[in-house]
């Protein structure tokens, strides 16, 4: 029964705030976990806040005839009726001992009056907020493959980013992929580029990176597979014209802006500048613009100036390779 639990088993009522859903899912399994840890026989009532009634929480949480504990549940707790709100509170103040109750709240102002009240009850806050930046996004990847009993160069996780995108959900079962099918303990850029090679944005942000940075091979394998895989070729040129973009504004932004200041001024996160730096090397003013009047050029031919896009787009990555050794 969860009546004996241990000063570092769940709190008796647990408040998780935040918009952030897999963080939040996250919190609230943790509980019930320990909780079935504590009391393997331990029953979960898992409920939704719109459909819980008056005199629910009150039911569930009573003694039941076959003894054991129980969690209850409640997520969108901020869509509960005043009536239940004011049973929560009051519930929140004097908990049963054989019950954990965990509730699920989105923050903001709707449902204000039940967060605040199970606070001043006392209940155990969880605060999970959204990830807004990509420098927190870029923390959970590192987070995320350490759980795997992994780790990450700063390069791959900034890739894995660009490839997947900002979603949560996404990023972490990327990660979890990423760590089962990949030996060794280190996740480096190359095993984020097999991973993802047949998705077509990545596979155009892969070929681009792969040629602004001189590695002809690769790029040339990159574009094959790209294509074969379904990839449009203008999606190709578009991201290489980015790339070169990229060196261009930070090879030309002024030597005295740092940091935030810099970010603020090229629109770029600092993640993005630090790589392009990286890339930076071996180009200079005259290999951009030759690289960029050579992305012009494949570009009408992969819209229908030319009569093979394929062709078009192994010559371009040739001439941006050889732009970027001639400077």
């Amino acid at each position: 029964m969860l009546l004996g639990m241990a000063a570092n088993d769940p709190a008796r009522v647990t408040l998780v705030v935040g918009d952030e859903e897999l963080l939040a899912d996250r919190a609230v399994g943790e509980v019930i976990a320990a909780c079935r840890a504590a009391d393997p026989g331990a029953e979960v009532h898992d409920l939704v806040g719109a459909k819980v009634e008056p005199g629910e929480l009150t039911r569930l949480s009573s003694p039941s005839l076959f003894g054991g504990g129980a969690v209850v549940v409640i997520r969108s707790a901020q869509d509960l009726v005043k009536d239940v709100v004011t049973e929560v509170v009051s519930y929140a103040a004097h908990p049963a001992e054989d019950t954990v109750l965990v509730l699920a709240h989105a923050g903001g102002a709707k449902g204000k009056a039940l967060a605040d009240g199970v606070r001043k009850a006392g209940a155990h806050v969880v605060t999970v907020t959204k990830l807004t930046k990509p420098a927190e996004r870029l923390a959970f990847i590192r987070t995320e493959m350490k759980r795997a009993g992994r780790s990450i160069g700063a390069d791959a996780a900034a890739a894995l980013l660009d490839a997947v995108g900002n979603d949560l959900r996404e990023l972490a079962a990327a990660c979890n992929q990423l760590a089962f099918d990949t030996p060794g303990k280190t996740i480096d850029e190359a095993a984020v580029a097999r991973y993802h090679r047949g998705q077509a944005e990545v596979s155009g942000f892969t070929v681009a990176d792969s040629a602004v940075e001189g590695r002809l091979g690769d790029a040339l394998e990159q574009l094959r597979w790209a294509l074969a895989t379904g990839t449009a070729p203008v999606l190709l040129v578009s991201a290489l014209a980015g790339g070169l973009r990229s060196l261009a504004k930070v090879g030309g932004a002024p030597r005295n802006l740092r940091g935030g200041q810099l970010a603020s001024h090229l629109g770029m996160p600092p993640w993005k500048i630090d790589r392009t730096r990286k890339q930076l090397n071996g180009w200079g003013p005259e290999g951009i613009a030759r690289a960029l009047q050579a992305v012009a050029a494949a570009d009408a031919q992969v819209k229908g100036g030319g009569a093979d896009p394929a062709y078009a787009l192994e010559h371009l990555i040739q001439t941006v390779v050889a732009s970027r050794t001639g400077r």
